[in-house]
């Protein structure tokens, strides 16, 4: 990476928007950890409570748990749950993400919890919601997002529906819903009001960010069907192209303004087919002759003959290729991580409280001891748990 990109801090962050923020992070995977490096990213000290059997390792999500502090606690035994209550009553939050009625078999339910602290924020990540008759039931990003209708409305129009990763529910849909629902519980509390349970569904999530969509399906300007609207793919001007190297440009020129900038570019303002951009009768003409002058040149290419022009021609990168970018070199778009390899940095920016340079993901269970005492947990007491299997 270049000598420019950041690199990680060597202790925790402080400062922040959310500087002066404890949240207790009940281990769990993907979108609960998310939400908790999004909390942790902006200056909040998130305490993660991992498995003993775990302890002493390196984390094996080191993005998604930087800038933890961990605690490693075995949650199903009394006196390990027991020991995760003394943390969270110093706590302003507490996050976990199992299957709705674990907590409450765990003793570590909202009630228990807020009967303790009644100011505390209690944010829950599951894929179905709290309730429903899904609720119980297993199910990854692609279900959830199978239920709302996103999947349905991603990909070719005489193909398949197309995975997105898993960024619409585990991440987008999930984990910064939960962080937004908690940040938003938390300035209610500070306000002078009750603690209270957050239910962040991944499927609620996927189809929130769904809205748009739908709004458009309303108004019955969106076809329920994939690869034939103006934003999935379906016009011609707003689409993926492959060049000559098998690389890839991403077109954006919806606006006229830039519509016309992207044909005067590649030579066919004089072209019939292109005269009017909202004639899909064209579209597939259209179609055809882009992506015919897109094969005809490299990627970079094309990179450089729009540079500069309004016509929103960019280049498709790669993972390796994007923190090298320029614009993301310039904004800090990613930093260095604690194995040297690129990651996102934290995100929006703040002109007042500029979110801390994360700190590495810890190894597991570093901060027990210091962690339980400061929740006044004895020196013999913690050793007796370490001895049991229960603190690691």
């Amino acid at each position: 990476m270049s000598e420019d990109v950041p690199t990680p801090a060597a202790t925790a962050p402080v400062g922040g928007p959310l500087a002066g923020l404890t949240v207790v992070e009940l281990g769990g995977l993907g979108p609960g950890p998310f939400a908790g490096m999004l909390l942790a990213d902006l200056g909040a000290e998130v305490v993660r409570v991992d498995r003993p059997v775990e302890a002493g390792r390196p984390s094996i999500f080191p993005v998604l748990h930087r800038g933890r502090r961990s605690v490693a606690l075995d949650l199903k035994h009394p006196q390990g749950a027991q020991a995760a209550l003394r943390l969270i009553d110093r706590a302003d939050a507490v996050l976990e993400g199992f299957r709705p009625g674990v907590a409450e078999r765990l003793g570590l339910g909202p009630e228990t919890c807020l009967a303790r602290r009644p100011r505390l924020v209690y944010g829950r990540m599951t894929g179905w919601g709290q309730d429903g008759p899904l609720a119980p039931q297993p199910g990854h990003d692609i279900n959830y997002i199978a239920l709302t209708g996103a999947l349905h409305a991603i990909g070719p129009a005489d193909g398949d529906p197309v995975v997105p990763l898993n960024l619409l529910g585990d991440f987008g849909g999930g984990g910064m819903l939960l962080a937004f629902g908690m940040v938003s519980a938390l300035l209610r509390v500070a306000r002078g009001g009750a603690g209270q349970v957050v239910d962040a569904a991944m499927t609620d999530g996927s189809a929130l960010l769904m809205a748009m969509a739908y709004g458009f399906l309303g108004q019955g300007v969106w076809q329920d069907r994939r690869g034939v609207n103006l934003l999935d793919g379906g016009a011609p001007f707003y689409g993926v192209y492959r060049c000559a190297d098998g690389g890839h440009v991403a077109l954006g020129a919806l606006e006229p303004q830039f519509y016309a900038a992207l044909v005067d570019g590649l030579g066919l303002a004089g072209d019939a087919d292109f005269a009017d951009q909202g004639d899909q009768e064209r579209w597939p003409a259209m179609r055809a002759k882009l992506t015919a002058a897109f094969a005809a040149a490299d990627r970079d290419h094309w990179t450089g003959h729009f540079a500069g022009t309004p016509a929103c021609v960019t280049p498709v990168l790669t993972m390796a290729e994007a923190p090298l970018d320029p614009h993301n070199r310039a904004r800090g778009t990613f930093r260095t991580g604690s194995g040297g390899a690129a990651e996102p940095a934290p995100a929006p920016r703040f002109s007042g409280s500029p979110a801390p340079d994360p700190a590495a993901a810890p190894i597991v269970g570093a901060d027990t001891d210091r962690l339980l005492r400061a929740a006044g947990l004895t020196a013999d007491l913690i050793a007796e748990l370490r001895r049991e299997g229960v603190a690691g």
